[in-house]
């Protein structure tokens, strides 16, 4: 058999494996949906669509949500140096909770230029199920605090859900 041909098969005996570890796995969905931000800022509102995506490990009875954004959701006139900006948000439930999971991310890492996207670092944050069901999890409220100001950002585009679980209670 050629070097190519193995090559061929190995590949397609890994994804045929993978589909079957993925088909066996827990009831989990994720979906990134596009959230129209609308942000008002120190310097007036302005507004951006970010795909966000949120993703969760079971951890005991516990899970950890991790929200990540895809694109920056508003920018800054003067430069934002090293850990002067810190995100945090809230995860809205559905289906069979309600309420809301506040998640936070780390302070920027690098200095971020004057008038460009600000990237939002992953948000994370614990989800304790209290009800058995299916449950959704869709972006909420994005704050932003930087040089003493904030930024709050509110999906103006009712986005859909970007995560559901099927949970089970305590008790």
């Amino acid at each position: 058999m050629s070097y190519k041909k193995s090559a061929a098969l190995a590949l397609a005996t890994a994804l045929a494996g993978g589909s079957a570890v993925l088909m066996a796995a827990p009831a989990a969905q994720a979906t990134v949906q596009d959230v129209d931000y609308k942000c008002k800022t120190p310097i007036g509102d302005k507004s951006a669509v970010s795909p966000i995506d949120i993703k969760s490990v079971k951890s005991g009875s516990a899970y950890k949500l991790t929200m990540s954004f895809e694109k920056g959701v508003s920018s800054s006139p003067v430069e934002l140096g090293k850990g002067a900006m810190q995100p945090s948000a809230v995860i809205k439930l559905g289906g069979a909770e309600s309420g809301t999971v506040p998640v936070s991310g780390a302070a920027n890492s690098e200095a971020i230029p004057a008038n460009t996207p600000i990237k939002i670092s992953d948000l994370s944050g614990t989800y304790t199920p209290k009800k058995s069901g299916k449950v959704t999890f869709t972006a909420g409220v994005l704050t932003i605090k930087a040089l003493g100001t904030t930024t709050t950002c509110t999906p103006s585009n009712n986005p859909k859900p970007s995560l559901e679980l099927d949970v089970k209670g305590a008790g």
